[in-house]
């Protein structure tokens, strides 16, 4: 606790120098500048004190792969571990996994991989939603427990009819290696209700690399969803929401390939608003998730001595109730509980047959959670939260039961700046988080991790500039770190301390009506402090630059992205999204884009990325896998994509 004391009072001297910084640039800004609208998104921005928004609709440099994991890769923290075209598992501060809270449209919808080739994001269609957020930190509690590195809400919300109508929103995107993506969203609906229909797919053959070398890395994904509400009154919504996906993906960093994922899910949600002076607003949800995963070594490659395939499910249930409450003139608070069981099982085939179903692990929790907003004055504010969660799991096969109840908490100060455009805040929050499947298959007992985390920034909002900073220092104890990874018969786990400290830094300054340069950098170091060394699978720095025009319906902009060399490493090492594998070299990234808004509906977007061919890999991937039938051969880690050209048009009405 000394070093986090020390940590705050630099951490109020860091405020104290930015603010009078910030207010010097306040005297000198340019009252007459125009905020741009933005058509291609580079780098989104930090809209609060810790929390990134970005519309997965918008044109995006550089074009993102067509799943969550690839949206969240331009956000600036954020690294995904590559596994082929699709599926990557994104990773923030270094932290992945269920370290990283990741709900779709309120609900969970976890993975049935036991290799973990379909995170929560690969099963996302970005552009059916309205929004992404990203809440940085255990700084939060009603999105569930165990938010050690964060939590990301894919959000989707349907706009209410004022009367009888139509809404399409509709893109096509192609690209270099057959890639290909369709999106029509239709609402119809008047003042009492309406009915959407979402659908989607998204196919891309295998790309090759900066040195012309194939990466097995094919896909196609479908999905269709259709959503039914019902809106008899301002401040009520009755809501049904059914979906189902399939899709079949190559893996580069695997022996099997994933022929099968498929899902289905269906959700009901309740809202009622202005339920008295006390209850503003209340929400009940329930919500059913089922995936269907196999796994084999034939199906998308040519088998090798023995045909060996696996099939896993995985049924989550769940359901929430929340309420937001007046509590007083300056004080509002948002109360609830949740409950989620899922419930994992597989089946094999070594060439035989099918053996029969069984199932593995279960898993029941129990949340109950308050968060509160006191407004201290007109500037200022004290946010503050506390969860506990119960959870017990269960070994089917052997009866071994484990039960576990943890808890998380934090404290937020938040002031607005009177005299310039300028917040600033500090907080320490407190998270647990149980072991999860993942972890308990390779070692059922371990203890849940605790971490402390202490976060400041300032986020400075001119005409001229916008810029945030947030910084963070992380004390996890009990941390859950693969050993031996890279090993199918040695792999453990094992509970350690570790701590990491860094954080992320934006800006976009206006140097005129038609230019605008912008910038990112994100930094973590990672301890692992029972053991003395480097903690594993944490990114090297990173950073972006980038310069757009845009005059009248025109907007182009060049983009480039620096990533340092990675010298610090654990071989063999880390989590359950991915192990060391060794030192990594660094690189540079030039993209190109432009984009022409027809009119108010139509958008035309064009984009080359890496532009010069660049032959990378990122630090945090997995190997290549040789397949040599296919003509491809073992590569240290599976690299990125080379030059890559892609058009997209979007059309709304």
């Amino acid at each position: 606790m000394k070093k986090v004391r020390t940590l705050v009072v630099s951490s109020l001297l860091l405020l104290s120098a930015s603010t009078q910084a910030a207010w010097a640039e306040q005297e000198n800004r340019e009252q007459s500048a125009v905020p741009l609208e933005e058509v291609i998104v580079t780098a989104p921005a930090v809209s609060a004190p810790l929390t990134v928004e970005t519309d997965p609709k918008a044109p995006r440099q550089p074009v993102p792969a067509a799943d969550g994991g690839g949206y969240l890769k331009s956000i600036p923290g954020f690294s995904v571990v590559r596994q082929g075209g699709t599926g990557s598992d994104p990773v923030f501060r270094g932290l992945g996994g269920t370290r990283l809270n990741v709900l779709l449209d309120g609900t969970y919808q976890l993975g049935a991989c036991p290799g973990r080739m379909d995170p929560t994001t690969s099963y996302v269609f970005p552009e059916t939603y309205s929004k992404i957020t990203v809440l940085k930190g255990p700084e939060t509690v009603k999105y569930g427990g165990g938010d050690v590195a964060g939590t990301v809400l894919f959000e989707r919300e349907t706009e209410r009819f004022d009367k009888p109508g139509v809404r399409v929103n509709s893109s096509v995107l192609a690209g270099s290696n057959g890639r290909d993506d369709e999106v029509m969203d239709i609402t119809a609906g008047d003042a009492k209700g309406y009915v959407r229909v979402i659908r989607t797919r998204s196919n891309a053959d295998d790309y090759t690399d900066g040195s012309g070398t194939k990466v097995h890395s094919l896909y196609t994904r479908n999905s269709l969803t259709g959503i039914a509400g019902w809106t008899p009154d301002a401040d009520t919504l009755y809501e049904f929401t059914a979906g189902t996906s399939d899709a079949e993906a190559a893996y580069a960093g695997r022996s099997m390939d994933g022929p099968k994922f498929d899902r289905n899910d269906y959700s009901f949600k309740f809202n009622k608003k202005n339920l008295s002076p006390v209850i503003s607003n209340l929400e009940f949800k329930l919500y059913h998730s089922y995936v269907d995963h196999v796994m084999d070594n034939y199906s998308l490659r040519p088998a090798g001595m023995m045909a060996m395939a696996m099939e896993v499910d995985r049924t989550t249930n769940g359901g929430r109730l929340a309420a937001d409450l007046v509590l007083g003139k300056s004080t509002t608070a948002t109360v609830g509980l949740d409950y989620q069981k899922n419930e994992h099982s597989g089946r094999n085939n070594m060439g035989i047959g099918y053996s029969k179903w069984s199932s593995d692990l279960t898993f029941t929790n129990y949340g109950l959670f308050g968060e509160f907003k006191q407004q201290l004055d007109t500037n200022s504010r004290l946010l503050s939260g506390i969860r506990t969660d119960s959870l017990d799991v269960r070994n089917e096969s052997s009866g071994a039961k484990a039960h576990e109840r943890t808890y998380g908490a934090f404290l937020r100060y938040e002031h607005d700046y009177a005299n310039a455009p300028v917040t600033s805040y500090i907080g320490i929050g407190h998270a647990q988080r149980p072991a999860d499947y993942w972890e308990r298959r390779i070692k059922l007992f371990l203890k849940p991790e605790k971490n402390t985390q202490l976060d400041i920034g300032w986020i400075y909002n001119s005409d001229k500039l916008k810029t945030g900073l947030s910084l963070f220092y992380a004390d996890i104890n009990d941390f859950i770190q693969f050993k031996n990874a890279n090993s199918s018969t040695a792999k453990t786990a094992e509970n350690i301390d570790a701590s990491l400290y860094g954080g992320e830094i934006d800006a976009a300054y206006t140097l005129n009506e038609n230019w605008t340069v912008t910038a990112t950098l994100a930094y973590v170091r990672g301890n692992n402090d029972s053991n003395h060394k480097p903690l594993a699978q944490m990114p090297p720095l990173e950073g972006t630059l980038g310069l757009k025009y845009r005059r009248e319906k025109v907007e182009a902009g060049l983009l480039w992205r620096g990533v340092q060399a990675q010298t610090r490493y654990d071989l063999n090492s880390g989590t359950e999204t991915g192990y060391d594998l060794g030192k990594s070299s660094g690189f540079g990234i030039l993209s190109a884009s432009v984009a022409y808004k027809a009119n108010k509906q139509l958008t035309v977007a064009a984009g080359v990325d890496n532009l010069f061919d660049k032959n990378y890999a990122e630090f945090i991937s997995r190997s290549g896998v040789s397949i040599p039938v296919l003509g491809i051969a073992q590569s240290f880690r599976v690299n990125e994509p080379r030059r890559t050209i892609w058009l997209k048009t979007t059309y709304n009405y």
